[in-house]
């Protein structure tokens, strides 16, 4: 029996307190730190570009072999890093980071995000906080959640039948990193060209700014770089959460087998988010686009599964709360990391890809086709009448996508917060990061890192 919430500020600020305490000792010595890995690597690309006369791509991180591999608008984007210290632009980052995670919460919470009240934003904060995926975010000073919500208020307009702007944050996202251009895919599987036309041209236009900022840097990116995967890491390393890792620890290296993989990955993708956005239900339709990226993608670090985070909001919006506990549970874990040393056998095999397992399930299962109801309308219907409700009986959402009660225990009250969605609509690479490494002595300790680097240096 699952014990009941408490009912009193006092209880309610207390649970939140030892909550906090816990994900604090948890987060300070389960997972270790990343050090800011990747925000060294941008920074340090950033100052020797600007202040010292050197090329974007040029730069190492001290004892590595590992520099900057974005795209070269991506380097544009971080310019205002050249007015800042390093301590700064850690504080910055930490600061774009937590401002990201507020937009996508918000949008996947939909109009319902004010009733859950600091109660329940305190409790989903610490459950977040525990997600492997937005731990390595935060410690690398990686950007993948600003890109997510970037590509998610793209969902919220398409949703909300804004139509017009829609696309501009997909553009954006697939200038500064390649994997977010399957979301242009996603508006043409949807029938939406003029979004998919929008999205490509502010992508192009970006670029093309890139490149009359350094033309140098822009040809080396697209004709050398780009292709060069020893610039971006091992494939078979375990935190490659890919089909490309799958094979590569199976030490299946034939690019043509992965190709194929691939196809049939996409074919399914398209055809579950074609449903989807024939249903109206974007939401769904974005994360599995979210999904798809991530296992096509021929590197996908843990810390690109935060593009996981809008399934489990499908998830929980449609009820399936106890399967959302324990897929969450699981990418809370880092249990990939056991298989650090050695991925061989039947239970290397299925452990040491178990987040790619989960990103699969989730691409052939997750729940489609039941978009947000629209608190205005009080139906689910994707029509553009729009039906006021009785002053006596006002809209009401359907039971069935309404969060558990809060009796059903701690994750069922903060799951809540995401419970909604995006809503329906009106109408119908190679990616570089820094390393991930398990608990010390591996060089996943930020005291151990600067040594161990030089050794067997991670992939960046």
């Amino acid at each position: 029996m699952t014990p009941a919430l408490p009912r009193t500020d006092r209880g309610r600020l207390l649970l939140v307190l030892v909550l906090a305490a816990v994900v604090t000792v948890f987060t300070a010595t389960v997972p270790l730190l990343r050090d800011w890995f990747d925000l060294r690597v941008y920074y340090g690309s950033i100052d020797n570009w600007v202040h010292h006369g050197g090329r974007i791509y040029d730069y190492r991180v001290p004892g590595t072999t590992y520099g900057f591999t974005y795209p070269p608008f991506a380097a544009v984007v971080m310019l205002p890093m050249a007015l800042l210290d390093l301590r700064t632009a850690i504080a910055a980052a930490l600061l774009l980071n937590l401002a990201a995670l507020a937009v996508v919460l918000r949008l996947l919470a939909g109009p319902s995000w004010r009733r859950h009240g600091w109660y329940g934003w305190a409790l989903a904060a610490c459950l977040l906080a525990l997600f492997e995926p937005l731990r390595d975010t935060f410690s690398f000073g990686q950007v993948n959640l600003l890109l997510l919500a970037l590509v998610l208020t793209d969902a919220t307009l398409l949703a909300g039948g804004r139509t017009r702007w829609a696309g501009i944050g997909i553009g954006l996202a697939a200038a500064i990193k390649l994997t977010p251009a399957l979301f242009i895919g996603l508006l043409l599987v949807a029938g939406r060209r003029r979004a998919a036309a929008l999205a490509t041209a502010v992508a192009l236009a970006a670029t093309a700014v890139a490149a009359l900022v350094d033309p140098d840097a822009s040809r080396f990116y697209w004709t050398e770089a780009l292709w060069d995967t020893n610039r971006v890491g091992h494939l078979g390393y375990v935190s490659n959460q890919s089909v490309q890792g799958i094979l590569a620890r199976l030490g299946e290296t034939d690019r043509a087998v992965w190709a194929s993989v691939v196809l049939l990955v996409l074919a399914a993708w398209a055809l579950r988010a074609r449903r989807a956005t024939d249903a109206g239900d974007w939401t769904a339709a974005f994360a599995l686009t979210g999904l798809a990226a991530c296992l096509v993608s021929p590197i996908t670090w843990v810390h690109h599964l935060v593009w996981l985070l809008p399934s489990f909001a499908v998830l929980i919006r449609a009820g399936r709360l106890r399967v959302a506990g324990a897929l969450y549970a699981v990418l809370c874990t880092s249990v990939v990391w056991l298989w650090f040393d050695d991925a061989s056998g039947v239970g290397g095999f299925l452990g040491s890809n178990t987040y790619a397992w989960i990103t699969l399930g989730l691409l052939l299962w997750l729940p489609v086709g039941h978009p947000r109801p629209d608190r205005r309308t009080g139906s689910r219907s994707t029509s553009t009448t729009i039906v006021t409700p009785s002053p006596v009986a006002p809209a009401i959402s359907p039971a069935s996508v309404q969060p558990a009660p809060a009796a059903s225990g701690t994750a069922a009250a903060a799951a809540g917060v995401c419970a909604d969605g995006l809503g329906a609509g009106r109408q119908a690479s190679s990616e570089p990061t820094g390393s991930t490494r398990p608990a010390a002595p591996k060089p996943q300790s930020s005291s151990e890192r600067a040594s161990s680097y030089t050794v067997d240096p991670p992939p960046s």
